[in-house]
């Protein structure tokens, strides 16, 4: 598969141009990069008004992904979000409202999108709380949710995979979405190598109308590198204007050396990246083996996720995950009581075996897996309201009663556990003594 991008960006950097234009460091080596690092010069192209390398290369990803319309972004998958809710906003079905049905577990970069967008949010709750990072939806609930609605929603939408790994019954939910006349929107920041897994397990295969990929989590792509994928099947005008969608929450400024790596990306995932992937996903089997045969227990990931219960191990998720760093062994995430890492075909088998040999044997009895309490915030005020009223700091522990200004959460895992406009009940104090959280960002009173 052809590069136009990164062809581009090589003969630029050899061709000894006088570079009177930006960026500042006019391709001298400060960092290494710099010589490959452009602007919109002639014949680079514009992301945003694409019709030339661009253009070209985005099309490659979309024939990759199967997709109608396939669009690069430079910062990462929150601007997809910002762009996804805008087209399901602005593209919705006669007689839809002005709603998204959302599972909890979003990322606050959908609570920020919702408050520039001024959309009202029905929440799916989980049926129990095991996690921040979850929220398994069913078929059923949502059947439910959208048959006691009075008019379809603008969509639903759902993180899958999420954080831990858990991954949605995406193909159930797109048929019960479409049963109702409402799109599916996934979240599936974590899931872009889905696509080339057999049987392919992507969203947009299984029914989604229009996902996220954010392309640095899973392949090799620079950080911030990330796709908007649109169905063949999803609304004509989510094609039409997805350009435009993006264009309003992305800088004018777009990093060439991202756009150059997912280009270059392209034909990596061309060139026998499913079989490759298929060996890492054996050797990661492999690994989950050694490490039952040490005592550790893993819970049900997706296939380049590897989750530690840490409660199985008698101890915390942030207190191994310690443990791992001095041992030079640095993980993705940790939480009182899991450990989360993530794998690719580019993890080398010697880091697997250093996990191994870090870890060792698991010698320590299961210590009970606390009971989350279920944080259910009653709504005082709109998002919007919330987002862009007044705000004051303070310390968690006096939030009670208070109402949610922005949402105060580490990234990773980056998911509220009170929404803006939301009152802070003592079950949210709870979660954030658990998660650790020191202060919040309240509605100034």
């Amino acid at each position: 598969m052809n590069t136009p991008i990164a062809d581009f960006v090589r003969r630029y950097a050899a061709s000894g141009t006088a570079r009177l234009h930006m960026p500042g460091h006019k391709g001298r080596a400060f960092l290494g990069c710099e010589a490959l690092d452009i602007t919109e010069i002639a014949g680079a192209d514009s992301l945003y008004e694409a019709h030339g390398i661009i253009r070209e290369s985005e099309e490659n990803a979309s024939a990759l992904f199967g997709s109608a319309r396939t669009l690069y972004s430079t910062e990462g998958s929150s601007q997809c979000i910002r762009a996804m809710l805008f087209l399901c906003l602005t593209c919705r079905a006669s007689g839809a409202k002005p709603v998204v049905v959302a599972a909890r577990n979003v990322h606050k970069a959908f609570v920020f999108a919702a408050a520039l967008l001024d959309i009202e949010i029905v929440w799916l709750w989980p049926e129990s709380m095991t996690s921040l990072c979850a929220c398994e939806v069913t078929p059923q609930r949502l059947e439910r949710t959208l048959s006691a609605m009075d008019a379809p929603p603008a969509a639903v939408y759902i993180t899958s995979p999420d954080y831990l790994g858990g991954q949605a019954d995406v193909a159930a939910l797109a048929r019960v979405c479409h049963a109702h006349g409402t799109v599916l929107a996934v979240d599936n920041a974590h899931g872009a190598y889905l696509r080339f897994l057999s049987p392919i397990r992507h969203p947009l295969d299984l029914g989604a109308d229009i996902c996220c990929d954010s392309a640095h989590k899973t392949l090799p792509v620079l950080t911030g590198g990330a796709y908007l994928h649109i169905a063949k099947s999803a609304p004509q005008a989510f094609a039409r204007q997805a350009k435009q969608a993006m264009a309003l929450f992305g800088s004018t400024s777009p990093s060439y050396l991202t756009l150059t790596s997912l280009d270059l990306c392209n034909a990596y995932l061309a060139g026998g990246y499913a079989q490759t992937l298929l060996e890492t996903v054996q050797r990661i089997a492999a690994l989950r083996k050694r490490l039952a045969s040490n005592g550790w227990h893993a819970l049900p990931s997706d296939p380049l996720k590897l989750t530690l219960d840490a409660c199985a191990a008698g101890t915390t998720g942030t207190a191994l995950a310690q443990r791992l760093r001095e041992r030079g062994v640095e993980c993705e995430f940790a939480d009182p009581e899991t450990v989360v890492f993530m794998l690719t075909p580019e993890t080398p088998q010697a880091d697997m075996d250093r996990l191994i040999d870090a870890l060792g044997v698991c010698r320590e009895s299961a210590r009970p897996r606390p009971v989350l309490p279920m944080v259910k915030g009653e709504r005082f005020c709109s998002i919007r309201e919330a987002v862009f009223a007044p705000h004051e700091t303070i310390p968690a522990a006096d939030a009670l009663g208070r109402v949610c200004g922005a949402p105060t959460v580490a990234c990773p895992p980056a998911i509220p556990i009170a929404v803006s406009g939301e009152v802070i009940t003592r079950e949210a104090l709870a979660l954030f003594a658990h998660y650790g959280i020191d202060e919040v960002d309240v509605i100034r009173a």
